[in-house]
């Protein structure tokens, strides 16, 4: 019997026409395509025995969609149910308790709330102590949304002034501050199947298509502990996650990783971002880790977790 391989996408094309491609060459009655929904019913989920999601941190309409499939056994990458609940602020904390280094970090309560959030329903929150706050994390630090994706919104603020007009600006959005990490090198980790994990020099500051190849040509390289200790971080951190696809990035300070952003459940995967050898490496992987999950048999055990009692 013949398994599908179905892509949730958005604009991009290269990779899931690169993949589709690649999981089509390697047989073994498996077979990949572009995923097509409609109005779906609650007992009928869409026939797939694998769905790559790529988009439905944007499209929120697939969100129960997908977890949906999952109650039906369709395996999907990244979980559904973990991919919704994670956000920035958790995941530092979650690293720390794994022994990976990361920036002191601190969750601020929103700026603005709904019409129907009165000064009664906020009785639990005080002001927030700007002076404590800026004098344990120091200036500069950086302003972040708690839940966000592709350094949006995304503020270096060097005063108490800027940090307060920017929190001002951001509305009811969930925000954080971390103290910043003056790094000499900055390596960004593909990772598929939490295992799989290919490390390269990358350089935030440069445009987006010249990350990889500038960094290349002005950081130090790597050294087999620094690679080593990355790379085992970058593992410790998915594996808990449970994202079969991510990328890791660390900013290096006196040889010490610390993990700066790794909640990326659709990474760029773009040939024009990744360019070579990371495009094909990233293609090939994901086509074996596609092949290898449609053709696992189902564990029902796991997949019924929710009837067992808590």
């Amino acid at each position: 019997m013949s398994k599908t391989v179905a892509l949730l996408v958005g604009r991009e094309r290269s990779f899931p026409d690169a993949l589709i491609e690649a999981i089509g060459a390697r047989g073994g009655g498996v077979r990949g395509c572009y995923a097509e929904i409609e109005a779906t019913r609650a007992d009928r989920p869409p026939p797939y025995d694998v769905v790559i999601d790529r988009i439905s941190h944007e499209v929120t309409c697939y969100q129960p969609v997908l977890k949906v499939c999952a109650l039906a056994g369709t395996r999907v990458v990244n979980d559904p149910f973990w991919r919704i609940a994670d956000d920035k602020f958790f995941e530092v904390a979650l690293a720390a308790s794994l022994g990976v280094k990361v920036p002191r970090t601190v969750v601020l309560p929103s700026r603005d709330y709904t019409e129907d959030v009165s000064s009664e329903t906020l009785r639990n929150m005080r002001l927030v102590d700007w002076d404590a706050l800026a004098a344990e994390l120091g200036f500069p630090m950086y302003l972040k949304p708690h839940w966000g994706g592709g350094w949006r919104d995304v503020h270096r603020v060097a005063s108490r002034q800027q940090l307060l007009g920017f929190y001002d600006a951001s509305g009811p959005r969930t925000m954080i501050v971390q103290e910043e990490v003056t790094w000499t090198q900055y390596v960004r980790c593909i990772v598929v199947g939490r295992e799989q994990v290919l490390p390269a020099l990358w350089d935030p500051r440069q445009s987006h298509f010249d990350r990889y190849r500038r960094a290349a040509e002005t950081m130090p390289a790597l050294d087999d502990g620094l690679r080593e200790r990355i790379v085992s971080d970058a593992r410790k951190l998915c594996r808990a996650l449970g994202y079969d696809m991510n990328t890791v990035e660390f900013a290096v300070k006196d040889g010490v990783p610390y993990a700066i952003d790794f909640m990326n459940s659709a990474p760029d995967f773009d040939i024009s971002s990744l360019g070579e050898p990371h495009f094909p490496w990233v293609v090939e992987k994901m086509a074996d880790l596609c092949v290898e999950l449609a053709q696992r048999p189902v564990d029902r055990s796991a997949a019924d977790w929710w009837r067992r009692p808590h």
